[in-house]
């Protein structure tokens, strides 16, 4: 039940010269399912990448990381159906096999191999199925794969999710593409979710790092669905470097503008597609003393059982988002100075109910599958963004039968 969120047309998601997208279909949780996705990269590529912060990550993070920190990587292999988590050693060798599989076919040695995965914690990842779809995730590699490659990362997401933008650079248009997965279990410091975006523009290792460590943050680190964070989160940026050198402050700026662009579509689709989600919510806190104040209380507001319930039953219950923002840990906080809107309905000033408010205007707002709650804390100049959806029956039910 995704919140005004469609699959992008194929022809919409432009290729990226220098990465390759092969699927297959595996039978890894279920047969006849497109659940294996085989990323290529041309010679030269550089790609840099965040990962969960849960100390339960995952054998493939854990490997994903080791072979990143040894060169260069030449290709990206990614399951759904298995999280490959709470598997300990024998996780790390599966993972291991897959890499020695996948470097076997493309002729290149297995640490500059990345897997990922994704789907149930604590199942024995069925290697042997993995490997032996290999062969027809390589026989289907091509440039133009975005869409088809979406679909193969799905787990519990009921739309694909994949965005794409051009930029024109002073030395040529560059692309970039991107996609992810995640519906559940969202939650910053990574979001709960997979992530990859590639960009043909050329750039320093230095540039593409830093790149990806801010734009995470506007982007994957700006949304929650539940507040519980995954084992296998990750988020992989590639810059292919077979398309127009970035070169410049301007070049990096327009860039840089692309591919958050390409990142925060992604992360609201997630949000979007929330597990039984039916508002998709952005919680703006204004005015705090720093940024991280400010994201503290909007995730506060954002992550509340009590707020996301009152958002799905478009209930107006102030009190649970003026209790949230009590919560955000601010010390020195002056309630009496905190102001509170639902879109531009006027709630709650200092602290109190608006004398002009009237329960209609809350309930008429809250009733649109897309609004925003704005708190002015009215302590500095700082504000901070996120995206957050409601908690509905179907969030339990999906949940309660995501092993069957």
């Amino acid at each position: 039940m995704a919140v005004n969120l469609v699959a992008p047309e194929p022809e919409s998601l432009h290729p990226v010269p220098g990465v390759d997208l092969g699927v297959a279909m595996a039978g890894i949780k279920r047969t006849n399912r497109k659940d294996l996705l085989l990323i290529r990269l041309a010679a030269g590529a550089r790609t840099a990448g965040v990962f969960t912060q849960n100390r339960f990550c995952a054998a493939p993070v854990l490997l994903a990381k080791q072979h990143l920190a040894q060169g260069a990587p030449r290709a990206l292999v990614i399951n759904t159906g298995n999280a490959n988590a709470g598997t300990g050693d024998d996780g790390m060798t599966r993972a291991g096999s897959v890499c020695e599989a996948v470097a076997r076919h493309l002729g290149c040695a297995a640490h500059e191999i990345l897997p990922f995965s994704t789907g149930v914690i604590m199942e024995p990842l069925p290697s042997e199925r993995i490997i032996a779809g290999i062969r027809a995730a390589v026989a289907d590699l091509r440039e133009s794969n975005w869409a088809s490659a979406a679909e193969a990362i799905m787990t519990t997401d009921t739309v694909a999710k994949a965005a794409s933008r051009r930029v024109r650079l002073s030395t040529g248009v560059a692309t970039v593409t991107g996609i992810a997965k995640g519906a559940g279990m969202i939650h910053p410091n990574m979001a709960t979710m997979l992530g990859f975006v590639a960009t043909d523009a050329r750039m320093p290792q230095a540039v593409l790092e830093r790149m990806l460590r801010e734009i995470t943050e506007a982007s994957f680190n700006s949304i929650t669905v539940d507040g519980d964070t995954s084992t296998n989160d990750s988020f992989v940026l590639i810059s292919s470097g077979a398309g127009p050198a970035a070169e410049g402050e301007g070049d990096l700026r327009a860039l840089a503008d692309a591919i958050r662009e390409v990142a925060i579509d992604l992360a609201q689709s997630i949000v979007r597609d929330g597990e039984g989600a039916t508002k998709f919510v952005t919680v703006r806190v204004e005015q705090g003393v720093a940024i991280d104040e400010a994201r503290r209380v909007a995730f506060a507001i954002a992550h509340s059982p009590l707020v996301k319930t009152a958002f799905f039953a478009s209930d107006p219950n102030l009190g649970r988002i003026l209790a949230a923002i009590g919560n955000a840990d601010v010390i020195d906080l002056d309630a009496g100075k905190v102001d509170l809107y639902i879109d531009e309905v006027l709630v709650a000033r200092g602290g109190a109910r608006s004398p002009e408010y009237r329960e209609s205007q809350g309930i008429e707002a809250m009733k649109k599958p897309e609004f925003t709650v704005r708190a002015v804390l009215h302590r500095g100049s700082a504000a901070a963004t996120v995206w957050t959806c409601d908690f509905s029956f179907d969030y339990v039910k999906i949940n309660a039968e995501y092993r069957t």
